[in-house]
């Protein structure tokens, strides 16, 4: 694991003990570990980033030619903070989706992959996404 991503999660995590929420950092270490998990090198991710922005429209980030798009939920650990709904991509201007589930220290707990034309028929007409639903993609990462 990369010391920076250590030290954003300890800060994060501090933030939250003083102030009772987390900075918004699940996004950017989702990404970051989705890079990782198909075998992006830190180097790799970190000159594919610079140039970029916050806001990039579809893809998060290409690997292989393959262009990635990634959600992700943290439940903060409090009570009645547990994940039954998922985030939807709301545009299918990528090859592969990936959802990471994390546990209240951002930990990765699960990974699932779906490719566009199976995410498509699975959940265009599905108006609310549960894990169950990520969950019947393929497994890339279970603890």
């Amino acid at each position: 694991m990369s010391m920076l991503r250590k030290r954003l999660v300890e800060v994060a995590l501090e933030w939250q003990e003083k102030f009772g929420v987390s900075p918004s950092i699940t996004s950017s270490l989702s990404e970051y570990d989705a890079a990782m998990l198909v075998g992006m090198t830190e180097s790799e991710y970190s000159e594919y980033m610079k140039p970029k922005t916050a806001v990039s429209k579809g893809t998060d980030f290409m690997f292989n030619g393959i262009r990635y798009q990634v959600k992700a939920n943290r439940p903060s650990g409090k009570p009645g903070s547990y994940v039954t709904m998922v985030p939807k991509a709301t545009n299918y201007e990528w090859d592969k989706l990936l959802w990471i589930l994390y546990d209240k220290n951002y930990i990765m707990q699960e990974a699932w992959e779906w490719n566009v034309k199976d995410y498509i028929i699975a959940f265009d007409n599905v108006k609310r996404l549960s894990p169950a639903h990520y969950r019947k993609g393929k497994c890339l990462y279970k603890k």
